[in-house]
């Protein structure tokens, strides 16, 4: 696997793939068993990963349970991302939602206990609760990283605007965004800004959900669609890019969701790999052996391009 700078503030590189460990656990009811879970981080770590994704509410904190242990003895050689906001509780009182600092403070510190480890390498809240003020995140982060809790810190799930503002007054590491072929407004404001700040960027659903596999126009079910007779439509936009990525997946003997993972490779950022199954971590790190040409590229991005919107198109214009 290769590795590449995350951002360009920290000096630390990252393997290109993220393991996303949203669904490692079953204290939802859905979920991969801890011992298959175990299996999948091993096998990622085998195959040169270093970057965990997962959150205090993944799964209820067990999640970060079973990754605490699975890095035990050798916790420095990987790259650990978590989050707040939500609460690892599935029925939290009130004082232990959100983003203010005191949630902050009791989400690390537990996090902190489940992951068997005295710092976190990148802390985020999990998204924008609305409420806290954005000067109050910037100094709960800051101050983490002062203590030593967390190395670096991040944003998922917030307004460009504000996490711009957060940017302005802190060292801000990373940003998580929702990016793939069907989910491309991040092009308005979310990578500019994330080139502008020196951003590391992580790219959360590149398979949207698994939408992008083409396993639902076969009858299969999957995180979108749990009823064999409930898929999801098909508008002319996504008719068109699953129509390309079968007629790829032909030429390079892959899969349309490979071909799915490697454009989003191909943009610089750091996609996550959702697995519940070895076979999942299996089929998607092959996408780092799919070598697109530049006119497949330019022809996914033409395929999937969204309207930029004012400001955007009109300085197109009036800059000629």
């Amino acid at each position: 696997m290769r590795y590449n700078l995350f951002g360009t503030h920290t000096g630390l590189y990252a393997s290109e793939m993220i393991l996303g460990a949203a669904s490692f656990g079953t204290r939802n009811g859905y979920g991969a068993a801890t011992e298959d879970a175990l299996q999948i981080l091993k096998a990622y770590a085998d195959a040169g990963g270093n970057f965990i994704d997962t959150s205090d509410k993944y799964q209820l904190g067990e999640s970060e349970e079973i990754i605490g242990a699975f890095v035990k003895g050798q916790r420095t050689d990987f790259i650990i991302c978590s989050k707040y906001t939500q609460s690892s509780s599935a029925a939290p009182k009130t004082s232990n939602f959100g983003n203010h600092r005191k949630s902050m403070r009791q989400a690390v510190e537990a996090s902190l206990k489940r992951l068997q480890t005295d710092y976190i390498d990148i802390y985020m809240p999990h998204y924008d609760d609305g409420v806290t003020p954005w000067e109050e995140i910037a100094r709960g982060l800051e101050d983490l990283v002062s203590s030593g809790k967390i190395l670096y810190s991040g944003l998922t799930n917030f307004p460009a605007w504000k996490a711009s503002a957060i940017g302005a007054a802190i060292t801000l590491t990373a940003i998580q965004i929702e990016y793939n072929l069907l989910q491309r407004t991040g092009d308005r404001e979310f990578l500019p800004m994330a080139s502008q700040f020196g951003l590391g960027v992580m790219m959360y659903s590149p398979l949207a959900g698994g939408l992008l596999t083409g396993k639902y126009r076969k009858g299969e079910t999957g995180r979108l669609v749990k009823d064999a007779n409930s898929a999801p439509s098909e508008d002319i936009r996504t008719k068109n890019i699953l129509d390309y990525l079968t007629i790829l997946a032909e030429e390079h003997q892959a899969t349309s969701g490979q071909l799915a993972f490697a454009w989003v490779l191909s943009k610089g950022a750091f996609p996550l790999v959702g697995a519940r199954k070895l076979s999942h971590l299996e089929d998607s790190l092959m996408a780092s052996q799919i070598q697109l040409t530049p006119e497949q590229i330019l022809k996914l991005d033409d395929l999937s391009k969204v309207s930029l919107g004012y400001p955007h198109e009109l300085l197109v214009k009036v800059r000629g």
